[in-house]
């Protein structure tokens, strides 16, 4: 009989919270530095490799962005989501909903319309053979809202151009010392131009972010949003509006949110009914994809197989994706989860 982390790997699954950025592995960084002549301050793979040693958010961010100098044309941005899709259909991920970092690539002299054409080149791949992906633009939160509101202008005309692609906004980047309320402005510009809208939010910072993305950007879904755990009137909140915080435990991990995997919140979240699941945030530099993940907090938590069955489930429900796609989705989880 299969193990729940055998079960939980071949199950078909979503992931909503993963930086394309993120999955740039280091022979890849290479390959395309030298591509693009491109110099790096590291001597080898296996140098950049020993640099993968985080103490926070920040020390991983300054890595994260020197390494992106390499993505500079159409035809990188889409070698890196092929890459992505490659890696993401080995572990059984049926669609993704994916994270990029635009103002990264335009303070370098990259065109915003070089970034979504190279990304929706690579993706539409995967659409051949059954992988669905969407595409969420995420705002730096250490950029003024000023550079934010600007980019979001640029970026609406590429919204039409890619709808079947390009679907909404998010926040990402340092988190302390800048609530979620300080992008009110331009989380209301996307909103009435009918985009969805999630925001990071209490992973380094504190619960009192959630409740700023909930209310100040009016966010339908929480990336990371561990720091809840804190706050019962939080978790409760959640619980009632059904407000899914997509979770990623090796990043949690690896950036000191949590010391210990054992020490990791997503069991008692899940416990008390809040819609928590698992993705792989930053994989190429957190220790692993999404399988590994499943694996690592069903280990370290002894989650029983009821446990990895809803958070798989609500992996597929929380998803940007027609209802009847989610029906056909679930159906084929439970299938597969209860035919094994």
């Amino acid at each position: 009989m299969a193990s729940s982390v055998e079960k939980a790997a071949g199950a078909p699954k979503a992931e909503l919270h993963v930086h394309i950025e993120g999955t740039l592995e280091p022979e890849l960084i290479f390959q395309l530095a030298q591509r693009n002549e491109v110099q790096l301050p590291w001597a080898s793979i296996q140098t950049l490799r020993q640099a993968y040693s985080f103490s926070s958010l920040q020390s991983f961010l300054d890595i994260y962005h020197v390494a992106t100098r390499v993505l500079v044309t159409e035809r990188d941005f889409a070698d890196l989501a092929r890459a992505y899709v490659e890696r993401a259909q080995a572990d059984k991920v049926i669609h993704a909903e994916i994270f990029f970092d635009p103002q990264t690539h335009m303070e370098r002299g990259v065109a915003l319309e070089t970034i979504v054409a190279g990304l929706e080149q690579g993706l539409k791949e995967g659409d051949e053979f059954g992988f669905s992906s969407r595409l969420i633009m995420c705002f730096l939160r250490h950029l003024p809202e000023s550079k934010a509101l600007e980019t979001l202008e640029q970026a609406l005309p590429l919204f039409s151009h890619y709808p079947h692609r390009l679907i909404g906004v998010g926040l990402d980047s340092t988190e302390i010392g800048i609530p979620p309320r300080t992008f009110e402005r331009v989380f209301a510009a996307a909103r009435r131009a009918g985009i969805e809208v999630v925001a990071h939010a209490g992973e380094e910072g504190p619960a009192e972010y959630v409740w700023d993305a909930l209310d100040a950007l009016q966010v339908s879904r929480v990336d990371h949003g561990v720091a809840s755990s804190e706050d019962d009137d939080l978790v409760d909140r959640l619980v009632r509006e059904q407000i899914p915080l997509t979770v990623c435990p090796l990043s949690n991990l690896r950036l000191k949110v949590v010391e210990d995997m054992k020490q990791h919140p997503i069991r008692s979240l899940l416990e008390r009914g809040v819609k928590v699941m698992v993705n792989s945030d930053d994989p190429a530099y957190f220790g692993g994809y999404v399988n590994d993940n499943y694996a690592a907090i069903i280990n370290s938590l002894n989650l029983s197989g009821p446990q990895v069955f809803q958070l798989l489930s609500n992996s597929l429900e929380a998803c940007f994706m027609p209802a009847e796609w989610k029906r056909n989705a679930l159906s084929a989880l439970t299938n597969y989860w209860h035919g094994t």
